[in-house]
C-alpha cells in the first residue's frame, strides 16, 4: 500500500483533547490506512480557518462557529466530522473579580476573548442586558486567557469549562483558595440558544482537497474513530500512551483536563444536524452569515452506523452539568450513561 501525506492543523497547541488524532500516530492507525499525516500546531489559533481554506494545509480541528463563518468568508472549507460535542462555553471568571451570574455585572470589566467571533458574541449580547458594547473593554488574548486572568491584565475571558476552567481552578488551589472560586457565565444560556454546540470541536477540510481525495478522508476518519474508540474504552490507557507519544502532556494538570474532556468526545464523530441548525440560525443573528445559507458539513466519509439522536438534548445539557460538576470533585472518567469511575480506578475501566 502507498504512503501518501495529508498535513492537519490542530485548532490550538496540543492539547488533551486532541488526544484521538495524537494517538491514531502513535499507534500507527494512520499508517494502517496507507497514510502518512503530519501534525501541525498553530501559532494563532484565529488562522486555522484562513490556512486549511487557502489549501496551505489539507484538514485541521475548528469550532463549528468559526467554520461556518470561515466559509461565509470565503474560504472553501467544509466539516467532515465531529471531536468534542457540545463543551461548555462562556465567560470565565473568579468570584474575586466583582463578576456575578448578572451578565451586566461585566460593565467596566476588561473581557478576553480569543479571536474577533469572541468579541461578536459578547457585543451582541449587551444588546439584550441593556448595555452597549462600550460598557465593557474587549482585550484579545489568543490562548493565553488563563494566564491574563491570572496575571490581572483580564477581568474574566472566553474560555472551555473542560480547559480554562481547570487551568484557573488548579491555580487557585495552589494559592490555598476554593477551586469553586472558578465561575463561568454561560454563553449559550445568555443567548438562550438551548445547545452549546457553537463551540463544538469539528474535523474540517480544505474542500478541494476533500472532492479530490475521497479515499484519503474517509481512511483518515477511520483512523481518528479506532483512536476514539480505544480512548473511550480505556481512557487512562490512553492517556498514558498520548504521554508517551506527546510528553507535555504528563502533568496533573492536562490529566484533569483529559479527564474533564472524556464526557465531550464524539463517540460516532457525525456532525449533528440539529446543532448546525441552530448555529448557522445564531450565526445569521450575529451577523457573520448572510440570510442565504447552507451549512457546509458533511457525514459522507463517515462509514459506520450512527448514535440515535437525543431525546431530550436539553435534559442532557442539565445533567452534565451535574456530572462535570462530579468529575471536577473527584476525578475519574465519566460520560452521560455510564457509571462514575474515580480516578483512583480509572485504569480497571
Amino acid at each position: 500500500m502507498s504512503t501518501d501525506k495529508i498535513t492537519f492543523l490542530a485548532n490550538w497547541h496540543a492539547t488533551p483533547y486532541h488526544a484521538p488524532v495524537y494517538l491514531a500516530q502513535a499507534k500507527g492507525y494512520f499508517a494502517e490506512e496507507g497514510l502518512k499525516v503530519a501534525l501541525l500546531e498553530p501559532n494563532d489559533p484565529s488562522d486555522v480557518t484562513e490556512i486549511i481554506g487557502s489549501g496551505k494545509v489539507d484538514l485541521g480541528f475548528k469550532a463549528m462557529i468559526h467554520t461556518l463563518a470561515g466559509k461565509a468568508r470565503g474560504f472553501p472549507i467544509k466539516s467532515i466530522g465531529s471531536l468534542l460535542d457540545e463543551p461548555f462555553t462562556g465567560v470565565v471568571y473568579l468570584k474575586s473579580s466583582g463578576i456575578t451570574t448578572d451578565f451586566r455585572s461585566l460593565m467596566g470589566k476588561r473581557i478576553g476573548y480569543v479571536g474577533e467571533f469572541g468579541k461578536i458574541q459578547i457585543d451582541e449580547l449587551t444588546s439584550h442586558y441593556g448595555m452597549k458594547p462600550s460598557d465593557y473593554t474587549a482585550v484579545r488574548c489568543g490562548m493565553n486567557v488563563s494566564k491574563a486572568i491570572i496575571e490581572g491584565s483580564i477581568d474574566a475571558g472566553i474560555g472551555l469549562e473542560n480547559v480554562q476552567m481547570v487551568e484557573l481552578a488548579e491555580w487557585l488551589a495552589s494559592q490555598g483558595k476554593p477551586r469553586s472560586d472558578v465561575q463561568m457565565l454561560r454563553i449559550d444560556e445568555l443567548a438562550e440558544l438551548g445547545c452549546c454546540c457553537f463551540c463544538s470541536i469539528l474535523y474540517i477540510g480544505n474542500e478541494s482537497f476533500i472532492a479530490a481525495n475521497p479515499e484519503k478522508v474517509k481512511g483518515f476518519l477511520r483512523a481518528c474513530k479506532k483512536a476514539t474508540d480505544f480512548v473511550l474504552a480505556s481512557p487512562a490507557q490512553a492517556y498514558e500512551e498520548y504521554v508517551s507519544f506527546k510528553p507535555a502532556m504528563g502533568t496533573p494538570l492536562n490529566r484533569k483536563i483529559f479527564e474533564r474532556s472524556f464526557a465531550y468526545f464524539s463517540k460516532d464523530m457525525k456532525n449533528v444536524a440539529r446543532d448546525w441548525n441552530k448555529v448557522t440560525a445564531y450565526g445569521k443573528r450575529l451577523g457573520v452569515l448572510p440570510g442565504e445559507y447552507t451549512p457546509n458539513y458533511t457525514n459522507e466519509f463517515l462509514e459506520w452506523t450512527f448514535d440515535a439522536e437525543s431525546e431530550d438534548p436539553t435534559g442532557d445539557q442539565k445533567r452534565m452539568v451535574v456530572l462535570q460538576e462530579k468529575v471536577a470533585e473527584k476525578g475519574g472518567f465519566h460520560r452521560l450513561g455510564a457509571p462514575l469511575v474515580d480516578a483512583s480506578q480509572a485504569c480497571l475501566m
